[in-house]
């Protein structure tokens, strides 16, 4: 396991789900349950800039101030779902 999922960051320990489903109802390591769900992306057609706006907005929304949001998803880029891309 990595550790942290490789779409945004979250430590897959936070994760609720344990992490996301694959498509044959397994659990990955990869992704959480958030950003991953079916063996598919929550939002596949989200850039790297509108996923890190997303995930901001849920952030705050959650209680997190808006500035420490924005600097968690920062380094978003260097995950690997988004250095395939």
């Amino acid at each position: 396991m990595s550790g942290r999922c490789q779409s945004c960051g979250m430590p897959l320990s936070k994760d609720p789900e344990g992490g996301g489903s694959e498509a044959d109802g397994s659990l990955s390591t990869t992704y959480c349950s958030i950003c991953y769900a079916e063996g598919a992306f929550r939002h596949p057609d989200a850039s790297l800039s509108e996923f890190q706006a997303y995930c901001v907005d849920a952030l705050a929304a959650k209680g997190m101030p808006r500035i420490l949001a924005w600097a968690f998803t920062r380094g978003m880029g260097k995950l690997d779902r988004w250095r395939e891309a």
